[in-house]
């Protein structure tokens, strides 16, 4: 499928923004490896051995690894160090659950708010995914796809929600990433998001809450429905 041309948005603009350029360079990079599995869940995460990897100070380090932590991707304990945080199916089951309330139940607000801006912006994000996609670049498709869930549920005008569905949507990820069975078709996870923007612009609010629903549940391509209630 050729993809049109346009102004992708930068992976930096997609990402917290920590209080250094260099310790929000340490942050996206150690998010990409936790994400990607290349750091492994529980492994130990030294601040001097990072610091040395990445040249910088240990309180840039320390920086990057609240943020982490924030997010929930490391775990800092006292006297116990940082570890990367476990990837267990009883919190992937209950943070789907989650994620599938939080975006589905606000749809009737988010289709009395959509305009054309906001369209364009999902369309952007989906040919972002299409040439991450394209280029082989699962990380890259995450951010894009993470952007594209938060861009619509951030119409619904809740604002103090959006934090918990950004966790949500990269521990999902994380999670599929992690545990998938088959190997993992970029181009087809990209267009996954194709038929929730034909429906929200048909404004079409039924299809719109099965079509968004479904695709929440089969973020994992294994196994029983995560959530225990179906794909509408």
């Amino acid at each position: 499928m050729a993809v049109e041309s346009f102004s992708a948005p930068s992976i930096t603009n997609l990402l917290p923004r920590q209080s250094s350029r260099r310790s929000h360079n340490v942050y996206v990079a150690l998010q990409k490896e936790i994400v990607l599995g290349q750091l492994q869940p529980e492994a130990v995460l030294l601040e001097l051995e990072i610091a040395e990897r990445f040249q910088c100070s240990q309180g840039t380090i320390r920086e990057a690894l609240m943020q982490l932590s924030e997010e929930g991707l490391v775990k800092r304990l006292p006297h116990r160090g940082t570890h990367v945080a476990a990837c267990r199916s009883a919190d992937a089951r209950a943070l789907i659950a989650i994620r599938r309330d939080i975006e589905c139940d606000y749809l009737e607000r988010v289709l009395e708010r959509a305009g054309p801006e906001l369209h364009a912006d999902l369309h952007n994000y989906l040919n972002a995914m299409r040439n991450a996609a394209r280029d082989g670049d699962e990380y890259l498709l995450s951010v894009h796809d993470r952007a594209f869930h938060t861009r619509l549920f951030a119409v619904a005008d809740l604002p103090v929600i959006t934090p918990i569905l950004l966790r949500c949507l990269i521990h999902n990820h994380r999670y599929k990433i992690l545990n998938s069975q088959t190997s993992r078709a970029l181009e087809e996870t990209a267009e996954r998001h194709a038929p929730i923007l034909a429906a929200l612009e048909a404004q079409d609010l039924e299809s719109l809450q099965k079509i968004l629903s479904h695709h929440i549940s089969t973020i994992v391509d294994f196994g029983p429905d995560l959530t225990d209630g179906g794909t509408g």
